[in-house]
């Protein structure tokens, strides 16, 4: 395969963005297209199966992408990798062998893989360095989704070595923002706390005279950190354009938060006006998450959306999605 050294994406590059319908996908749509790129590949599930590896080699044989930003993958929250485990690690492990291959095997110019942070150990120091990966036992709750996103960086790593290829590995903190998912039995804690308040909201209105309380999981102790959808895609066309090499890079606020003190916030942005109940049976996942971002600030790049503004213009989108029956 050629090597391609310096590359720089074009305005009519052919850009495959998988997993476009997504959180992450979508959001760097969005930004592709609001900087005049105009040549974007995208794909649906039914329309291809990224864990079929000949209709991944035939798409990839017929559109012959340039560049690639592989942020498909089977997701969500404690409940959800919990009960299904098999096919988070099967799932997730099958769309990366397939999409890295076939980018080396089509001679794809650069491919930026999206991982997630939860690849560090549970108990790593804090705030968490790229050089902690593989330092300790995983997080139990979500470790086949961990295990399968360390083998895509891994994998990532291996084919540069041996091919000379420009596959990154972007790690980014937890994520919100419009196309989350808000389904309660597999969504993350933040959506989930949108849609519960918002809810809780709704049947106060209907019912004025009604106490009514929002459940939460856990004691609200554990701290967390947040970046709106639209600064991480923004941190993945810097790093397109501007990183190469074969470290991890974090993609973060470098900030965070209790998650009581986030209800509160959700709460107060909503207006919701009950109380807010924690279910201590509940478990709180790792204690911390904080990402140190000093390798992502130290090549140019800083989150811009703030945590308030961001969960405004998240609830926003969630009140149209509703009305408009697109949720």
């Amino acid at each position: 395969m050629a090597e391609h050294q310096g590359v720089r994406m074009d305005r009519s590059s052919r850009i495959y963005v998988a997993g476009h319908r997504g959180l992450v996908g979508s959001a760097i749509v969005r930004r592709l297209r609001s900087d005049g790129y105009t040549n974007i590949i995208g794909r649906t599930h039914g329309e291809l199966d990224l864990s079929n590896k000949e209709e991944v080699e035939g798409f990839f044989a017929k559109e012959k992408p340039e560049y690639v930003f592989l942020a498909a993958a089977k997701v969500g929250g404690i409940l959800a990798n919990s009960t299904y485990p098999a096919e988070f690690i099967y799932s997730n492990l099958s769309i990366e062998v397939n999409v890295i291959h076939a980018a080396y095997t089509f001679d794809v110019r650069k491919l930026l893989f999206l991982g997630s942070s939860c690849i560090y150990p549970k108990f790593a120091p804090q705030p968490m360095k790229e050089e902690y990966l593989l330092t300790g036992e995983l997080e139990p709750t979500n470790e086949p989704y961990a295990v399968a996103k360390i083998a895509g960086i891994k994998m990532c790593q291996a084919y540069n070595r041996q091919y000379g290829t420009e596959y990154i590995s972007v790690m980014p903190t937890n994520l919100y923002g419009p196309n989350d998912n808000f389904d309660l039995e597999s969504s993350h804690v933040l959506p989930a706390m949108i849609r519960k308040f918002h809810e809780a909201k709704v049947r106060m209105k209907e019912n004025p005279s009604r106490t009514v309380a929002v459940q939460l999981w856990g004691t609200g102790s554990p701290y967390r950190e947040f970046l709106h959808v639209d600064d991480l895609a923004d941190a993945c066309l810097f790093l397109m354009e501007n990183y190469r090499g074969n470290e991890v890079v974090n993609v973060g606020t470098g900030k965070d938060v209790a998650i009581r003190d986030l209800a509160e916030i959700v709460k107060n942005i909503l207006g919701f006006r009950g109380e807010i109940v924690w279910d201590t049976t509940k478990p709180d996942g790792t204690p911390r998450k904080l990402l140190d971002v000093s390798r992502l600030k130290g090549l140019g790049w800083t989150s811009r959306i703030s945590l308030a503004d961001g969960i405004a213009m998240t609830y926003d989108w969630y009140v149209k999605s509703l009305q408009t029956g697109t949720l």
